[in-house]
């Protein structure tokens, strides 16, 4: 079995080197400077940056990327393969399907869903969509 190293160091085309240090819960890789709740869960593959915020009982998939100062708030969802952009807001219980691109400064409002493979422009507001109820009567 291959073991998985408890921290890393990756060196940008510039030479600059960022260092990560493994999460305990889901084995992903978090920033030093980042703030992620020991209840979150950061999936293997997964990388979360400097500035970043990740609330308890939010969860981050396989190889998905939190860019620096976003922030990921409680019980949120992001799947696996997702860009979750420069200080974009994921608000509580929101949902990002699988291989989303969430723009810069995009929020994505609590409860709201984000579909797989969506691309949220840079600056946009996912809503929370609200179903109409049909109260006709039937004949």
């Amino acid at each position: 079995m291959r073991r998985i190293p408890r921290k890393v160091e990756i060196e940008d085309d510039a030479g600059k080197v960022t260092r990560y240090v493994r999460h305990e819960n889901g084995q992903g890789y978090v920033s030093p400077q980042a703030s992620v709740h020991r209840d979150a869960t950061v999936e293997i593959g997964a990388y979360v940056e400097a500035g970043a915020q990740v609330g308890a009982l939010a969860r981050i998939g396989r190889y998905s990327w939190v860019d620096v100062d976003a922030v990921v708030e409680h019980g949120a969802r992001v799947g696996n393969g997702v860009h979750v952009g420069v200080d974009v807001v994921v608000g509580d219980g929101a949902r990002v399907g699988a291989h989303a691109r969430l723009g810069a400064e995009a929020l994505v409002e609590p409860g709201a869903v984000v579909l797989p493979d969506q691309i949220v422009p840079e600056g946009s507001r996912v809503r929370v969509e609200r179903r109409r109820r049909d109260f006709t009567a039937a004949a």
